[in-house]
């Protein structure tokens, strides 16, 4: 073997350590190539069938990938079962989404050129920040994921408020990522690096200078935007009842996965000083304005919204727990919230109608007897998020608060349980409604496509998998700890 082709094994492992980002940047290129040339009419078809193969590619990718752990570019990128747990998980979500949109953007009558390339590109940087050991590049890769939600954001052209959703996601996001920019510039000063590894080295042995936790603050203000953690959260409602539904449940999962990622690395692998009282505040906070804020909600993509930021609390305790039980509680954790949520964005998708007319509350009305079918299916997504048993919902809440009493965090897990309370009586305020209020007539019920149909199937067979046989992604998840301590 030559010394040419001894060198370019290595390189091309390096490529395959990014293959599904190299996977869905192609898929996303021939979108933007493709659509200026073929028929309008035949472009919502044709584009999101080629975003439904590049989802299925990058679930393929993911799964080679997986047989060449390791760093790649020169330390920047690396491969290890908790990359590829979140690779796998931004694939499945961007997948959901796509068989989602088929429908929505037919009945809204959007054109579907740039959204199916800029879901694929979105998904690039959420897969990206999953695997970056680099500062720097997880900044890059958050800038490729929020510049594609911003545009998603606003896709609703013809309606005011998903204009002004798109431009105040964007002007606040803008703001948010100064910060995590002067965290990390900050961090550089205090440690001399940028890389997540040589950080956790430096701050281990000794006492932290002041600028790295002024560092760690600011980074965990320009993320906690991403997450919608309160007290960053207040673009989440307004954000989420203007942009489309599909988009939403794309925003509400796949970038708080890669986000989350992000934070377990910085907090336990990067070793970050004054992380427990930081994440302990912003947990309580989360959990409480999120579930009190949804109690007076009547349009349910705000009541949603509320609901996403009490969700990031709640995981947001397991980041307050000792590594071991509380890595692998906010990893599934997060697997099912995805489920759940990319599903029940679904169900609101195709029950709101052209323009999106029927998403209050009262809407609803009757839903159980005149599609028992769509009531029943919504229904499970509703009573997973509350965390009742044979739901995904259930053991991730259990996990995560057994995580934190492990981590003798009382206080916390006290706070959490009665959270979990008041946000039942809201969850359940909706399965009321559709079971046991008068059916209004004004609004129809259209049926189920096919690709909506295998969006839903897919979430709720995640949903029930979850909470009926959790153990297989429990295990991989508490395998992910020695690689993300280590």
């Amino acid at each position: 073997m030559t010394a040419q082709t001894m060198e370019s094994i290595p390189q091309a492992v390096d490529y395959i350590r990014i293959l599904p980002e190299i996977v869905l940047s192609i898929f996303g290129m021939i979108i933007m190539l493709i659509d200026p040339v073929i028929d309008q009419k035949q472009s919502q078809k044709t584009l999101g069938t080629i975003a439904l193969l590049g989802s299925l590619a990058a679930l393929a990718a993911t799964i080679y990938q997986a047989q060449y752990p390791g760093m790649a570019f020169w330390n920047m990128v690396q491969v290890d079962s908790f990359s590829i747990f979140f690779h796998f998980l931004v694939a499945a979500i961007t997948l959901v989404v796509v068989l989602t949109s088929f429908e929505y953007m037919a009945v809204q009558e959007i054109r579907a050129g740039e959204y199916y390339a800029l879901l694929l590109f979105g998904a690039v940087g959420m897969s990206l920040m999953s695997s970056a050991m680099e500062l720097v590049l997880v900044f890059i890769a958050l800038e490729i994921s929020s510049i594609a939600t911003y545009v998603l954001a606003g896709f609703r052209r013809r309606s005011a408020i998903s204009s002004e959703s798109s431009l105040k996601y964007f002007l606040l996001g803008s703001f948010a990522t100064a910060f995590f920019l002067y965290g990390v510039a900050l961090m550089f000063g205090a440690t001399g690096s940028t890389s997540i590894t040589e950080i956790g080295e430096f701050l281990r042995p000794g006492q932290p200078s002041v600028l790295a936790y002024v560092g760690v603050a600011f980074m965990f203000v320009g993320l906690g935007f991403k997450v919608a953690a309160a007290p960053f959260h207040i673009w989440t409602p307004d954000v989420y009842e203007g942009a489309p539904s599909p988009i939403v449940g794309f925003m509400s999962t796949g970038p708080k996965a890669a986000v989350f990622a992000v934070l377990l690395r910085i907090m336990f692998q990067a070793n970050a000083p004054g992380r427990l009282w930081l994440i302990w505040v912003v947990a309580a906070l989360s959990m409480t304005l999120g579930n009190v804020g949804a109690l007076v909600q009547t349009n349910i993509k705000r009541l949603l919204a509320y609901s996403s930021i009490a969700h990031a609390g709640y995981l947001l305790v397991a980041f307050a727990a000792l590594p071991n039980p509380g890595i692998p509680a906010a990893m599934f954790y997060t697997a099912s919230y995805a489920a759940m949520n990319v599903g029940a964005f679904a169900v609101v998708s195709h029950f709101g109608g052209a323009g999106e007319r029927y998403v209050t509350v009262e809407d609803y009305a009757g839903l159980g007897r005149r599609s028992p079918l769509l009531a029943a299916i919504l229904t499970i997504f509703l009573l997973s998020l509350i965390g009742i048993p044979i739901t995904g919902g259930f053991f991730a809440k259990f996990y995560v608060f057994s995580a934190a009493l492990q981590a003798n965090l009382v206080g916390l897990t006290i706070i959490g349980v009665m959270n979990s309370a008041v946000g039942a009586y809201y969850y359940l305020r909706i399965i009321v409604v559709m079971y046991m209020r008068e059916a209004r007539e004004d609004v129809p019920v259209a049926p189920v496509p096919f690709a909506l149909g295998t969006a839903l199937a897919l979430s709720v067979a995640a949903t029930i998998y979850l909470g009926v046989l959790p153990g297989r992604v429990l295990d991989y998840a508490s395998r992910s700890v020695a690689d993300l301590v280590h």
